[in-house]
């Protein structure tokens, strides 16, 4: 018997699903963003993305109650989940429906910002949304805590706020290798980030930098034949 993911309460709206677009066979599409929260993208900076990059999955860190409307817009399926406290959070976008609505589950955290990962099941694997903390040992416990709650084929996408290499095993780091963001308005770093563990990816790369500090990373996955699909209990 499964025991239930520790929730927050996620704002879930369903819609009807937007329009397919052409896309390589049996592959998804993944764009992850961190939008900056109040100061970065706006929900039409999202939109203009998603009309230019026509994702399977859009999966977004800092997202405000504004990104709410997202669905009204686009169409498709969404879910938000705010950190305790704050007024941002992680949240999804799907063209199809989810296979059961994302979930909120708690991850070690540091003194001051309560974290969560944001679980998606897709069909035929899962995925992860995370936006970990600054602490480069707190941030490689969360990825470990992250990696067991999935089965292979999954993926772990989002704002790691890491420098170097992850160190969780079994997973593959398959993202772009450019820099996504610059430390102090100076230095080029990589904090956004997919692994993958049953998946192989057939594209990745980093789009164009505009509204937030972050620059998007886009992925083209596909689901290894014969990885068994389940998530932890």
């Amino acid at each position: 018997m499964r025991r239930p993911f520790p929730l927050f309460k996620p704002t879930l709206l369903h819609r009807k699903r937007a329009p397919a677009v052409g896309s390589k066979a049996e592959t998804c599409k993944i764009v992850s963003w961190n939008l900056l929260r109040k100061t970065g993208a706006t929900v039409h900076d999202v939109v203009a993305l998603m009309e230019a990059e026509q994702p399977d999955i859009l999966l977004m860190q800092e997202a405000t109650e504004e990104i709410n409307v997202l669905p009204d817009i686009m169409g498709g399926y969404y879910a938000r989940s705010p950190l305790p406290g704050r007024i941002h959070g992680v949240a999804c976008w799907s063209r199809t429906p989810f296979s059961r609505p994302p979930r909120a589950c708690t991850i070690p955290s540091g003194p001051l910002v309560k974290r969560h990962v944001q679980i998606l099941e897709c069909g035929e694997f899962s995925l992860a949304n995370v936006h970990l903390s600054h602490g480069q040992v707190l941030n490689r416990r969360q990825l470990r805590r992250i990696a067991a709650l999935l089965h292979a084929p999954c993926a772990i996408l989002g704002d790691f706020n890491l420098v170097g290499p992850t160190m969780v095993p079994g997973f593959q780091d398959v993202g772009p290798k450019a820099p996504t963001h610059k430390m102090v308005d100076i230095l080029p770093i990589r904090l956004d980030r997919c692994l993958v563990k049953g998946m192989n990816c057939v594209e990745a790369s980093v789009l164009p930098v505009f509204a937030s500090d972050h620059r998007p990373i886009a992925v083209r996955l596909l689901p290894q034949i014969g990885a068994n699909f389940s998530v932890a209990s």
